[in-house]
Order: structure tokens, then sequence, then C-alpha cells
């Protein structure tokens, strides 16, 4: 029986960012579940088995950084890419945890996303213990 995909979430307010990034997540052999807020993405059933969360941090609602600040909270740590079009915002977001792994300005290569996601999964698989 084959493994099971890791699976990307990507929360964007932006349709065609997300949509693109969902895309490319799976032309890559993951598998991608694309959500247009943080309170779409909370009510998805399948928390517990996201390898990666890809969030935007500037959107309307809860920002990418509440979304991760409510996911700590409920005691999930999931590796986590943000991204925003405000290098400055990123900035600011690097010391907000283990748990994110990555921040990269839009507009942002493949490559970048990529290794980010990599990072990613390394990540999560070292306190991971298959449950």
């Amino acid at each position: 029986m084959p493994t099971k995909k890791p699976l990307i979430a990507i929360v964007d307010d932006d349709e065609s960012m997300r949509e693109a990034t969902k895309g490319l997540m799976r032309s890559l052999g993951f598998d991608a579940e694309a959500f247009s807020s943080a309170d779409d993405f909370l009510r998805f059933p399948h928390l517990r088995r996201l390898a990666c969360l890809v969030t935007d941090i500037d959107m309307p609602g809860m920002s990418g950084l509440d979304l991760h600040r409510r996911l700590v909270a409920l005691g999930k740590s999931i590796p986590t890419v943000l991204i925003s079009a405000y290098p400055d915002e990123n900035v600011r977001a690097r010391g907000f945890g283990a748990d994110i792994v990555c921040s990269l300005t839009k507009p942002f290569g493949e490559q970048d996303l990529l290794d980010c996601i990599r990072a990613a999964l390394a990540c999560g698989r070292h306190g991971e213990s298959g449950s």
C-alpha cells in the first residue's frame, strides 16, 4: 500500500496566489488543500494530518500570525511558511516560534517555496511519534 503523500495547507485571501500555490504543490507530488481565510482553515477536519501550513500574513479578519497564535493555543504545532507582500512583516514574524520555518516575500520563486516546504517537512518529522 502506498504511503500517504504529505498534506500541505495553503491559506491566502488572494485566489490566484492560493490556486497557483495549490497547483504547484500537487505538481510536486504533495496533497494540497487551499483556504481563503484562517476561519475556513480552522474548520478543516483534518488538521492533525497536515505536514505543513503555508499562510499569507496580511489577510482580512484573522491574519496569518493570528492563525499561528491560535494553532499554538490549541496545541497544534504545524511547521509553517509565512508569506507576505510586505518584507517588514516577514522580519517581524521570524521571532514567532520554532514552527515558523520560513517567511517569504511576494513575489517569490517556486524554488524558494519548495526549499521552505522541504525544511518544514524535515522539521515536522523530528517531533512526531506517528500518531
